[in-house]
């Protein structure tokens, strides 16, 4: 049982947070829809860090041709990629070694732009900014049918994997339902 709860969840506190994310998330609690997903033409990942999920969603989006930004609610500005996200990440063909945080207090927002955050914490954080209070916010995870994404950092690396994974689903949802998001060339 804890190999499973450490694979999938990544703690029991990842499962609970996941379980208590549901009610929050079919309540709409700070997320912001953007009026069509049609017009989204840029995806920004949002974790806590921006030193693991973030880094690893931004590199994978735009790996796939799309346009991708990434920052962190509480991110320590110009940090590197931690080193367990920058080698499972490297097992699936991506480099995060350049990677660097972008504290999302500095983050600038675009006309389009469509922030994925990974947990319902964040959207709070998020729709706390007054600079990012009215740009459209909804969580990565619904998009692959798990709202909670619990945060890697420190964990197993099968965990890390586990993560990396549902963030990939969210991308191919997300890449049918907002063809604006493509990179043109």
């Amino acid at each position: 049982m804890a190999g499973m709860i450490e694979g999938r969840f990544g703690t029991m506190r990842g499962l609970a947070r996941l379980l208590l994310s549901y009610p929050q998330h079919w309540a709409g609690i700070n997320q912001l829809t953007p009026e069509s997903m049609g017009d989204v033409r840029r995806f920004v990942f949002v974790c806590r860090g921006n030193i693991s999920r973030s880094a690893y969603a931004e590199a994978a989006a735009y790996n796939r041709g799309l346009a991708a930004a990434s920052c962190g609610v509480s991110a320590a500005q110009g940090r590197e990629a931690d080193s367990a996200a920058i080698q499972v990440a490297s097992q699936g063909g991506l480099d995060l070694s350049s990677h660097r945080a972008t504290e999302a207090g500095l983050f600038i927002a675009e006309p389009g732009d469509l922030l994925l955050a990974m947990e319902v914490r964040q959207l709070a954080a998020l729709a706390s900014l007054p600079h990012l209070a009215q740009t459209p916010r909804l969580l990565l995870g619904s998009f692959a049918g798990t709202p909670h994404l619990h945060d890697p950092y420190g964990l197993s690396l099968p965990y890390y994997a586990s993560c990396f994974q549902r963030i990939d689903a969210a991308l191919d949802r997300l890449e049918t339902l907002c063809p604006a998001a493509r990179l043109i060339g």
